[in-house]
């Protein structure tokens, strides 16, 4: 919780030595608890003792709202105000702390009203500050409770309150997308951005919205600054490569993978996607190399193996097209290599048609038709 609003002490004797007013008035009564509570804050005397000075106070600040004359003194609304304000922060029992809540935000708008030459600012920022602690308090307790509309109302007002705290920025953008109140989300989200956040969180929940208001160039952006906050972020980067991708942005794509495999080095997704895009541009060799990286990391990864042994069978068509270099692998080589590759996967996950098809069609090259019927009774059986 936020430190509650302290006053001066000095300021407080200087009200209590004010001569104007006799000793025995309300009004008097209700600013020597305002200066007691400050003793007593400064001395941590327990909550017991604090509730005794609010609850004298509060008398005698009610008493004299009562009174025809000091009832249109901003003076007695912003003293009730601040003490009212004080109890529904450290009274535990919650119906009670509620009701201070409330009748510090009637006393704060009639000190506000009625306080035309500011001369009470002090007591109603104190106040207001108080209230917005409460407000935090019970928007914490709505969204425990999943009333995200409650929440958010809350929320947005303490955070309006404290525009630097980015954890309320959050909790405030958080609360709004539950309500599906999304471009007040992204204010919030990005309010935290601009004050500094670095919690990885914030950039994706960011990016996932520019993504759905497709505003991909957004997107990009966020992550980047998410991965200049956060350093090689395995979910910020796997999130940076996938936006790349999905944005047809293949070339920065393969150099962000590049960069960040030379710290992540057991990374066997950023190997495989490394694979996948040269494989896409026909470059089966550095595709090769790849997946054997990430298949040393996990023998069992199966697309690396499925994409490795379609790697084999594009080489070995290259191989059959080009005229034979001496030393290099031959169509058979390649094919049987494919075809280790591709019964590991098959193994692996027998249902996958893709890998069945591909190993019909080396058998029907190696003329290895008992292979080739009983693949074909398996495709027919899924």
């Amino acid at each position: 919780m936020r430190k509650i609003y302290l006053f001066n002490a000095a300021f407080l004797f200087l009200w209590s030595a004010n001569p104007v007013f006799s000793q025995t008035s309300q009004l008097q009564i209700a600013r020597n608890s305002v200066g007691k509570l400050q003793i007593a804050i400064g001395n941590k005397e327990d909550a017991k003792k604090q509730l005794s000075i609010l609850g004298e106070g509060i008398k005698a600040a009610e008493s004299a709202q009562n009174d025809k004359k000091t009832k249109k003194w901003p003076e007695t609304w912003a003293i009730k105000s601040y003490l009212s304000s004080y109890v529904a922060i450290i009274d535990t029992d919650v119906p009670n702390a509620d009701r201070y809540y409330n009748l510090a935000i009637e006393a704060i708008d009639s000190a506000k009203r009625l306080d035309k030459f500011q001369a009470n600012s002090q007591l109603i920022s104190a106040s207001v500050y108080n209230v917005n602690i409460k407000k935090q308090e019970k928007g914490n307790v709505a969204y425990a409770n999943n009333d995200f509309l409650t929440a958010y109302e809350l929320l947005k007002e303490v955070s309006d309150f404290f525009p630097k705290d980015t954890t309320l920025a959050i909790n405030t953008g958080l609360a709004a997308q539950n309500i599906q109140s999304f471009d007040n989300a992204l204010a919030y989200f990005k309010r935290a951005k601009d004050n500094g956040i670095k919690n990885p969180v914030v950039f994706q929940k960011l990016t996932g919205i520019y993504i759905s208001k497709f505003e991909h160039e957004l997107a990009v952006k966020t992550l980047e600054d998410g991965i200049k906050a956060n350093p090689y972020h395995v979910f910020l980067t796997n999130d940076y490569i996938n936006l790349l991708l999905d944005t047809e942005k293949y070339n920065e794509a393969i150099k962000v993978i590049e960069s960040t495999l030379k710290v992540e080095t057991n990374n066997k997704l950023l190997y495989f996607l490394y694979g996948y895009l040269y494989q896409n541009n026909g470059n089966n060799s550095t595709a090769e190399l790849a997946y054997k990286k990430a298949l040393k990391i996990d023998e069992n990864y199966f697309d690396a193996l499925y994409q490795l042994g379609l790697a084999y069978v594009n080489s070995a068509n290259e191989a059959l097209k080009s005229k034979k270099t001496e030393g290099a692998p031959t169509f058979s080589s390649y094919i049987n290599r494919a075809e280790v590759a591709l019964l590991q996967a098959h193994e692996i996950n027998q249902n996958d048609k893709s890998t069945v098809q591909l190993l019909i069609d080396i058998y029907t090259r190696k003329n290895r038709l008992d292979k080739v019927q009983e693949l074909k009774s398996k495709l027919e059986e899924f």
